[in-house]
């Protein structure tokens, strides 16, 4: 952290799901914080100048701090203050703010970009492609740096690195804006191992985990949507008190669920590219049923639905999820599933 000289607000590009409110310690910055908790939230801003300030609120997350494309720096569980960027060349200047772990525990705060006397802020150029990831932990990145599938708690958290998950890659390779709406356990109707919480479709409408505030964002209008949830409905076998007595009671209400939760998703983007995906996990059970339930929207239909499975991941990372090296080809299947389909990008 640093004592700041006097410093005006830059304008800033947010992504992910923010709630917005009034700080009035954070003058200098804009006014206002913005509070996270979905993965892969991120801020940028541009700028001509040596330095530029950003404001961190509360927080339980490790940043990524990049300039011009180029990671400078980390940090992790940020103490709430100013920092500073220095030293850079007297040109214009990229920056961003990058979440890279997962908060299932609580919401962080960011608070805006700042730049001293002098400088003159530039506008973020606006990108139109959009593009929307919604799953689990294969979509988080969840423990993704790990060397070994041994981890602990502690571990699994500071391995996991959203923005080298197979998302942000496959936005980045489009330049496009993204958000990435998953949280690692959660399935379709049945969580891991069958524990009680939200499961992603209960908690998908709202911009905190805490169900207070339901997500709108006219702003936000994905042009293509990457779906993937079952790995934890069926990786685990039932027990003794669940609400299914039977792997086929199972199956029947995950492609019902399953099923209208991608009808609201059209429902809200009429015209998205949807791509329903799975690993080849549990011995084909995921695939078997999300590709069911993509058959059954498409005879329904939906001519902009598609499914598609990834085969030969190496599985290695933390707990037998995805590398970097699996996150790599991912991002390169989707990409050939998007590149197969004319006028995706057209709003």
């Amino acid at each position: 952290m640093t004592q700041p000289p006097v410093l005006h607000p830059l304008a800033m590009q947010t992504g992910g799901r923010m709630l917005i409110t009034p700080e009035a310690n954070a003058a200098e910055f804009g006014g206002e914080q913005y509070t996270s908790q979905w993965p892969g939230s991120y801020f940028r801003a541009a700028f001509k100048g040596r330095d530029v300030y950003f404001r961190v609120g509360k927080a339980h997350e490790i940043l990524h701090i990049r300039v011009d494309g180029q990671k400078v720096g980390m940090l992790v569980k940020p103490v709430p203050g100013v920092y500073e960027i220095d030293g850079l060349s007297d040109g214009p200047h990229t920056v961003g703010v990058y979440v890279a772990t997962e908060s299932q525990s609580g919401p962080n705060t960011f608070d805006g970009f700042a730049i001293p006397a002098g400088e003159k802020g530039l506008r973020v150029p606006r990108q139109k492609r959009q593009i929307e990831f919604i799953g689990d932990s294969y979509t988080v990145g969840y423990g993704n740096l790990s060397p070994t599938r041994t981890c602990t708690t502690q571990q699994v958290w500071a391995r996991t690195d959203d923005t080298q998950a197979f998302g942000p890659r496959v936005a980045r390779h489009y330049h496009a804006a993204y958000q990435v709406n998953a949280i690692s356990g959660r399935g379709v109707v049945r969580n891991y191992n069958g524990f009680a919480a939200d499961t992603v479709p209960e908690a998908y409408p709202y911009t905190l985990f805490n169900k207070q505030q339901r997500y709108e964002n006219p702003a936000w209008k994905p042009q293509v949507i990457v779906v993937g949830l079952g790995t934890n409905d069926f990786t685990t076998k039932l027990h003794a008190g669940e609400p299914w007595k039977t792997r086929a009671a199972l199956h029947a209400d995950y492609e019902a669920t399953y099923a209208k939760f991608l009808q609201s998703l059209r429902a809200r983007h009429p015209h998205a590219l949807m791509i329903v995906w799975a690993a080849d996990v549990a011995k084909g059970e995921v695939a078997a049923q999300a590709s069911k339930v993509v058959d059954h929207l498409q005879g329904q239909g939906d001519k902009r639905i598609v499914f598609a499975e990834i085969r030969g991941l190496q599985f290695h990372a933390c707990d037998s999820h995805p590398t970097l090296q699996d996150d790599k080809a991912i991002a390169a299947r989707l990409i050939q599933v998007i590149d197969a389909r004319k006028g995706v990008w057209r709003r």
